[in-house]
């Protein structure tokens, strides 16, 4: 792969790095076996950008692989797996070369590849090629599933090398000081805490006075505490003086493999991915050896629910363990395995070919930690909580597409999951593979059954190296429909409708009251905080499941809310603890997020905010009265970017009438922002300048910055004016040009007015220090500024003669529209005023663009996850054990499986409640005429027992001992005190009483109060 598409790739690019992916980009890759394990595997394999993929299989079609196999189709049965999925795995991604192969495994074929993965393999292929693939450096995968569990082995070698064991950028922090001592310590800026570990290795930057330690080799740490560390003997260097940067120098390491062989007997290298199934894994290390005796011997897997068969499959684990001599065996464990083997689940594949997919990247790319060596993931917990609810003839096989998981559920499950009505929202990254795993497992796909998806987005090239349903063909199309359309080609029986809306308020005209009570639940695969706490609350409100997970590079996370068993997913306990302080941006920025957020910031309200602006002057009459109102000091700074830009050039403006003229303000705005705004702040600050307690003013996080001088043989500072020129064109419908020879022949004549800094200005060092400020109002002189832009702005004459803006929305994908051409160039500027290290144009759009790193293999794992929860609901679990939340990180291969937390109780009037607790109220009581205020009162005294004394409807007080009002219609006081009708579509309003019973409590259930 010589050139990488960083349009497809973008977002992996973030997870994996330029380095890492050239590498994996010179890998061949063998995947035997083409079920819906080795599909799955191959999918995230090719969408991750290897050289080539070869897929094997001698096998044809069956009916049980249409469950879990995506790229099967029924007119595939008889046919081999390997060669009808050929095309569809091709199309996945063109840049990477795939093959099938329909003859066997041999020798010669598996050294043609560097790595080879095996599915669907007996254990005496595992040992014969796992044995040929470690004597000649080939790194080898074993993955397997049988109904509920799943198996995952890697042998990457005698020797491998790991450059980067968790791909996580590198810890860096601002030192404060240093001691001269045997251990020096660091002590670092207590803006935030370090984030060292022991053993890290760090180098050091930019330090004065101990400069010694800049040219060091990095060097050990040991951490103090969390804003210090100790490193080298310093007591022979010289004396720390100010500044410096201390950075984790990533270091890499060898791995040593055993082949399985050796490996079959070596409990040490089972990897306990879950601490509450020690047991159990350890068993299913045997059990997975057990089966694969048992299908040698009798040619068949267990048969489905047969004791004597399970009883068998016991007694050869029994005999193994003669030899591991574990001290406990999870015996139950083993006849669930026998009872299931013969099962095929997609979700269990998902999760499983995810996994496996990380570990063929690990082999290629050399990046993060490989698995060491055997994994066990079982998810026993799925089947029915009582044994007594499965029937033996319900799990007989009749030749449908869903074989593979009746064998494990049966048919009246089967028939459950077929009537579900599920709510997907979002149909990007997560949502592709959750409509995948809904189409296989049968989600809504039978009578009665419906799947509503909607998603507002588009589909863009960068989609497609994760969200696996699109091809290029799709870009530019409502990203619902084509998924929708994607997997009625995989299960033609589905039952789904696309919707392309934006999930709030706005449209809860759709998604009322009947739409939420018509559902059995609701899948959240949004990428916002936001949307999930506005769903979840959707959720509460009727009463209805919710299935969460996200990703973020190689970490993912799931979550199940389950009405009056868990807790909620809850309000956005984000906080702003990490904002950037505004003093920060403006004048003292340490680091280039610092100059990437103060660049953004200077696009949008440049290019975006003036604009809108403008544009509101012109057209709507209260856009001057309502600035007004929003105080003097934002008034003053809106109303002159709006009279700057009506105003021509020629006549003291702002406003362009030719490309020449957009070309000379960018070259001025330059001078004014790198040039004259830094001379402004040394005059103010000089570089001498100490505070009152006698220390240096320019020390800690405090750079001391030096004005730029422009340059036209600079490219930084002629792509800074050619994209600056362009933006501004676009806002006025004035179209430029790229071509820099003609810039500079512009450049030529334009006048740059002299600069001298003034002492009557006044530089903020703290926001606090800028609010205080801000409290006192404006000065004389703005106050009469403000009342000449109001006069100017009220002439009948500008509007007549203005003519609209328009704003541009920052758009971080498109290298066409000099969006982050402006971006790129407008932070490295800045980041030269202030000696930071710039940043290449791919790290600007990750921070600047507030990108999220994805990959297909995490999203394929969160979305198989999701779908074993979704099991357990549609099956009605009631044991909160049951149930899992999970968190990990497969960079590192580390999990956390915990039950969810049952909901918070609190007590009103001697009983509990929980949030899931509202009292339910009809008000119009079935067809009769609506409730009183009054009516209202007495049917929750005489229900349950409590007196309201307050009655809220969001902000607005509904009751509060107004006896007027106890006559009047609920419906009609809510009007009244919110002064709004309510919409048509509102069949349920939320009001939050206090009672007299005990009216100090916070918390009470709410009142749904129903107009149906």
């Amino acid at each position: 792969m010589s050139d990488i598409d960083e349009g497809f790739y973008s977002r992996q690019l973030y997870v994996l790095g330029h380095d890492a992916m050239h590498r994996m980009g010179t890998t061949d890759v063998l995947i035997a076996g083409m079920r819906g394990l080795g599909v799955e595997i191959a999918k995230n394999v090719i969408l991750s950008g290897v050289k080539s993929v070869t897929v094997q299989d001698e096998g044809q079609a069956e009916w049980t692989d249409l469950s879990s196999q995506f790229f099967l189709k029924e007119s595939d049965l008889g046919q081999n797996r390997a060669t009808c999925s050929l095309q569809q795995l091709s199309d996945l991604n063109p840049r990477v070369r795939v093959s099938a192969h329909t003859g066997a495994l041999d020798e010669e074929l598996l050294l043609r590849f560097q790595v080879v993965v095996l599915t669907d393999s007996s254990l005496d292929e595992q040992k014969r090629f796992g044995e040929l693939c470690h004597s000649r450096g080939i790194r080898f995968i074993v993955a397997d599933t049988k109904g509920l569990c799943g198996q995952l082995f890697c042998d990457f070698g005698e020797e491998f090398e790991v450059l980067d064991k968790d791909g996580e950028t590198p810890t860096s922090a601002m030192i404060q000081g240093i001691t001269q001592d045997n251990p020096g310590v660091v002590l670092c800026m207590d803006d935030r805490r370090h984030s060292f570990s022991n053993g890290d290795k760090v180098s050091f930057s930019e330090v004065q006075g101990m400069t010694e330690l800049n040219s060091m080799e990095p060097m050990e740490i040991e951490v103090r505490g969390p804003y210090s560390f100790s490193i080298c003997d310093t007591s022979g260097f010289s004396k720390y003086e100010r500044g410096g940067i201390v950075t984790e120098v990533k270091q890499p390491f060898k791995l040593h493999f055993k082949p399985m062989s050796e490996a079959l007997l070596d409990n040490k290298l089972l990897t306990m991915n879950d601490f509450g199934k020690i047991v159990r894994h350890q068993t299913l290390h045997l059990a997975f050896q057990a089966l694969h005796g048992f299908v040698k011997k009798e040619q068949r897997l267990p048969r489905l629910r047969s004791q004597p068969d399970a009883e068998t499959l016991l007694g050869m684990v029994r005999e193994l363990n003669a030899v591991a001599q574990l001290e406990e065996l999870d015996e139950a464990a083993v006849r669930s395995l026998s009872f299931t083997a013969r099962g095929d689940l997609a979700p269990i594949n998902a999760f499983i070919g995810g996994l496996a997919a990380q570990e063929v990247i690990k082999a290629c790319s050399r990046k993060f930690t490989p698995l060491r060596q055997w994994l066990y993931f079982d998810a026993l917990e799925c089947l029915p909580e009582k044994e007594d609810q499965l029937e033996e003839d319900d799990f007989s096989l009749k030749g449908t597409r869903h074989d593979g998981q009746i064998a494990v559920f049966g048919h009246a499950f089967q028939g459950k999951l077929e009537r579900q009505k599920y709510f997907l929202v979002g149909a990007g990254a997560i949502g592709c593979e959750l409509l995948k795993n809904f189409a296989l497992i049968g989600l809504g796909a039978g009578e009665g059954g419906h799947i509503t998806v909607t998603d507002m987005d588009f589909i863009e090239k960068s989609n497609l190296n994760r969200q696996f349903l699109f091809r290029s063909q799709d870009i530019g199309k409502p990203k619902s429909e084509a998924a929708a359309s994607a997997v009625r080609e995989m299960n033609p029986r589905m039952n789904i409708t696309a919707h392309q809306n934006r999930l709030g308020p706005d449209s809860e005209g759709l998604y009322d009251y009947n739409f939420f009570m018509g559902l059995d639940g609701v899948a959240a695969a949004l990428d916002n905080v936001e949307g999930r706490v506005y769903l979840d609350k959707r959720c509460v409100q009727h009463q209805k499941p919710m299935l969460e997970g996200g990703t973020l590079g190689s970490k993912g996370h799931t979550l199940v809310v389950v009405p009056h068993l868990t807790e909620s997913y809850g309000q956005d306990t984000s906080t702003s603890n990490n904002a950037i302080p505004l003093c920060t941006l403006k004048n003292f920025p340490h680091r280039i997020e610092h100059t990437l957020q103060w660049a953004r910031d200077h696009f949008e309200g440049q290019f975006k905010q003036i604009p809108e602006s403008v544009n509101l002057f012109l057209s709507d009459e209260g856009f001057l009265e309502r600035t007004l109102g929003h105080g003097d000091a934002e008034a003053l700074e809106v109303l002159e970017g709006v009279w700057n830009n009506l105003e021509c050039i020629k006549d003291g403006g702002q406003r362009p009438r030719s490309w020449e003229e957009c070309v000379s303000w960018a070259r001025r705005k330059w001078e004014t922002l790198y040039n004259n705004d830094i001379r402004q702040l040394l005059h103010c600050f000089p570089p001498e300048q100490v505070t009152a307690t006698g220390l240096p003013f320019w020390s800690g996080s405090k750079r001391c910055p030096h004005p730029l001088t422009f340059d036209p043989n600079n490219s930084t500072h002629m792509e800074y004016v050619m994209a600056a020129a362009n933006l501004y064109g676009q806002i006025y419908g004035i179209n430029g040009t790229r071509d820099f020879a003609s810039i500079r022949k512009i450049l030529e004549g334009v006048h740059v007015p002299s600069f001298t800094p003034k002492s009557s200005v006044k530089i903020h060092v703290t926001d606090k220090e800028m609010e205080e400020d801000k409290a006192k109002g404006t000065d004389e002189a703005d106050q009469a500024r403000l009342e000449e832009l109001k006069g100017k702005l009220a002439s009948p004459s500008l509007k007549g003669s203005a003519v609209q803006m328009y704003p541009i929305d920052f758009e971080k994908d498109d290298d066409t529209n000099f969006h982050m051409d402006y971006i790129v160039a407008a932070s490295n500027l800045r980041a030269e005023n202030y000696d930071i290290p710039a940043a290449d144009r791919h790290q600007s759009k990750l921070i600047a663009g507030r990108i999220i790193p994805a990959i297909a293999t995490t999203t394929a794992a969160v979305a198989g996850l999701m779908c074993l929860e979704l099991y357990k609901l549609v099956q009605g679990h009631q044991k909160l054990s049951s149930y899992r939340t999970s968190y990990f990180m497969l960079s590192v291969q580390y999990f956390v499986w915990a039950q969810p937390r049952r909901p918070q109780s609190y007590e009103l009037a001697g009983k509990e409640y929980t949030l899931w607790n509202d009292f339910l109220v009809d008000g119009r009581r079935g067809g009769q005429q609506e409730m009183t205020l009054g009516d209202l009162r007495q049917y929750v005294k005489e229900n349950y027992g409590l007196t309201i004394c307050t009655l809220f409807y969001g902000p607005a007080i509904v009751y509060n001992g107004q006896k007027e009002r106890h006559k009047q219609r609920v419906s009609d006081v809510v009007k009244m005190v919110t002064k709004a009708d309510i919409p048509p579509h509102k069949k349920m309003l939320d009001l939050e009483p206090s009672f007299a019973e005990d009216e100090d409590n916070e918390k009470a259930p709410t009142i749904r109060y129903l107009l149906v």
